[in-house]
């Protein structure tokens, strides 16, 4: 592979700000996995946020790239599996799997297509120097003839549109809006673009923690405490993570929550989850993770006596799609008056309305 721009690229970044700002391109904002990539005939590389290889994960998105991509090209976008409920990241997880023959019966059954929003080069052109502007216009032509599994991103210039897709768009699994500078040049691994997410706040269990990863036996610290809502007939399920804090916290919390440590051989409402047979095609607590096998994901039960509130952004199944921030404990609410009926669902919206084709089948 010989292209003006050679993987491993580290994708521009945004950074949150809490409205829409004037004198912009607009972009929905899609949940999937960030993804750069790089065309050279035949060869076809596909490299994430993290800058990791994803081709073998995903043949089909590499095939539609042979067949719809220009040449020879490097493209900024998103794999994303669409449904008629809107965006899948539970299913797209699950296409990370080290066995082929795993990945190739999820290609079949779980096909991701991929989202473009940036152009990084073309031919024999390097384009990250040029305003944004310029690489829309070019990267327009460049999908002209694209559209069955590789879509270009809707965009606008008017903030009130921008609004509507904010509001709207998130029925379909979206989470907010990219704004990007018209003379922006594209900036490796640089928070140059803006980004406007939903939020939102939860009365959640507090049901375990994890050790932080410079723990130490001389030096205790919490990683992360694990939530927990109450679903229908009372089961108290998982719903996600805070871990957002400065080492003195870290610590602190290590004698504040002793108190509420699970004795051996004392009840907990996931005791079962240390059994392996329990993690299949499941995300909880206690299973390895699908991007970093050596990382210990174990935790130390608590007693789920105490309730916090956190800040968290959307659900996606039954779970905090991203890592949710600690607000304050409350005191005031009971453990069982934190369930899954406090939280505000968008209404649903068609992907077909946001990308035509997208929604396969």
């Amino acid at each position: 592979m010989q292209l003006p721009v050679m993987p491993p690229v580290a994708p521009m970044l945004a950074k949150a700000v809490p409205s829409i700002p004037a004198g912009a391109s607009y972009e929905p904002k899609w949940d999937g996995f960030r993804t750069i990539a790089f065309r050279d005939g035949d060869e076809v590389e596909l490299g994430s946020r993290n800058e990791r290889p994803m081709t073998r994960y995903f043949p089909e998105v590499v095939a539609a790239i042979r067949a719809e991509l220009p040449e020879r090209c490097v493209v900024d976008g998103e794999i994303v599996i669409a449904t008629a409920d809107g965006l899948d990241f539970e299913a797209l997880q699950q296409r990370i799997h080290p066995a082929t023959s795993r990945v190739t019966l999820l290609a079949e059954r779980t096909p991701a297509s991929l989202v473009v929003f940036d152009l990084l080069a073309l031919g024999d052109e390097d384009w990250t120097g040029r305003p944004f502007a310029e690489r829309r216009a070019a990267l327009v032509d460049a999908l002209a003839g694209a559209g069955t599994n590789v879509h270009l991103t809707p965009a606008t210039d008017d903030p009130d549109e921008a609004q509507r897709w904010f509001t709207e768009f998130e029925g379909a699994g979206l989470d907010g809006v990219v704004a990007k500078p018209h003379d922006l040049a594209y900036q490796r691994d640089k928070r140059v673009m803006f980004k406007i997410k939903h939020t939102r706040t939860a009365d959640c269990v507090l049901a375990g923690f994890r050790w932080h990863k410079t723990s130490t036996e001389a030096r205790p610290l919490v990683g992360s405490l694990l939530l927990g809502l109450h679903a229908d007939g009372g089961r108290l399920q998982h719903v996600g993570v805070v871990g957002a804090f400065t080492a003195a916290r870290r610590a602190a919390l290590v004698e504040e929550l002793a108190p509420l440590v699970v004795a051996s051989g004392e009840a907990h409402p996931w005791s079962e989850w240390a059994a392996s047979e329990a993690h299949q095609g499941q995300r909880l607590p206690g299973a390895v993770s699908r991007w970093n096998a050596t990382k210990d994901l174990s935790f130390v039960p608590l007693r789920p006596e105490r309730v916090l509130e956190v800040k968290y952004e959307h659900l996606e199944g039954d779970r905090f799609r991203h890592l949710a921030h600690f607000l304050r404990w409350r005191e005031d609410r009971t453990p069982a008056s934190c369930t899954y009926e406090q939280l505000e669902q968008p209404a649903g919206f068609d992907l077909g309305e946001i990308v035509p084709g997208l929604v396969r089948g």
